[in-house]
């Protein structure tokens, strides 16, 4: 049998799969065999970040959702349609943007004949965290925009608060400005149209101010 690691999966941790002259082809490559945490026994893949490979945005969510794992493609899925939808009216194009997630397995509890979203856990994200990692490394975005309290928690430690600092750029080393916003799948999940429409005005507006920032001038 093969020896668990800390995180309790059954593969080497995350920096042993990483190659040594990485880049993102190469990176997501190794990733397909991810056995670093357990969730690769639930997801059906690993579904790794998406766009250019000097995006001027990289926006970070949780993790994958039911329509992500079975496409092994980030942002598909309904929060991704209205992703989507937000950044065209924010003004972002979404050529310039890289999606991808904190965690990069599908983490899911059986409800019905569905599976519904599961928030990893702390091992798991510190598993994952060093594809992100290299990720951020590799495409060097100017401004990095986390969606929801997993991905900002998970990069500004945890005691950012989402309620409280959403749309502000704090400072942080992982890129030149950084924010968070809620994740689109919360917009979704808001109680009745007019809240929806409330939450997807307060989204917007949170990245516009990014759309603000790519306009000026300045080197990535």
């Amino acid at each position: 049998m093969a020896k668990r690691n800390d995180a309790g999966g059954d593969g080497p941790p995350v920096p042993d799969l990483i190659p040594d002259r990485p880049s993102l082809k190469t990176v997501r490559d190794a990733a397909r065999d991810c056995q670093a945490c357990d969730l690769y026994k639930r997801g059906t893949q690993t579904v790794f970040g998406e766009g250019p490979r000097r995006a001027e945005v990289m926006m970070v969510g949780e993790q994958p959702g039911d329509a992500e794992d079975l496409a092994g493609h980030p942002f598909v899925g309904p929060a991704g349609k209205l992703l989507d939808r937000a950044l065209v009216e924010a003004g972002i194009d979404r050529a310039v943007v890289y999606v991808t997630n904190v965690v990069k397995h599908f983490k899911w509890e059986p409800r019905g004949k569905r599976r519904i979203h599961a928030k990893p856990n702390g091992a798991e994200i510190a598993a994952c965290r060093p594809w992100l990692e290299t990720e951020i490394a590799l495409v060097k975005p100017r401004v990095v925009v986390l969606l929801g309290a997993t991905a900002a928690q998970a990069l500004l430690g945890r005691g950012f608060k989402v309620s409280q600092q959403r749309g502000m750029f704090v400072p942080s080393p992982i890129a030149p400005r950084v924010t968070a916003t809620v994740h689109p799948s919360s917009i979704l999940r808001a109680p009745d149209d007019e809240s929806r429409r409330a939450e997807m005005k307060r989204f917007v507006a949170d990245l516009k101010r990014v759309a603000a920032e790519l306009g000026k001038p300045g080197a990535k």
